[in-house]
């Protein structure tokens, strides 16, 4: 498995990548006329809103493991955050 350190960038690209799959599937049925190609002469903005809407839910089933340690990394880097002001302000009071 790859480093802890990059989690957060590795589900950025994930979901991403996620999102131009699901717009790409978008674009071949609404190209062969399987969903309406437009909604009031919108149609790049219809395919955006679908792909959209169809990327989060899968995002949230097949990303988990992915979620979970950017989470992880985010907790830890705020709890250092946290360490090193607590640290700061009793050097301060000591002075």
């Amino acid at each position: 498995m790859s480093s802890p350190k990059f989690a957060t960038l590795r589900y950025t690209a994930l979901r991403i990548g996620l999102f131009l799959a699901s717009f790409a599937v978008v674009w071949v049925l609404a190209y062969f006329r399987i969903i309406p190609i437009a909604v009031a002469g919108s149609n790049f903005v219809w395919l955006l809103l679908l792909a959209i809407v169809i990327s989060a839910p899968l995002s949230f089933v097949l990303l988990r493991k992915q979620r979970d340690a950017m989470s992880e990394q985010i907790v830890a880097k705020v709890d250092r955050q946290r360490e090193r002001l607590a640290a700061n302000r009793s050097s301060e009071d000591d002075l």
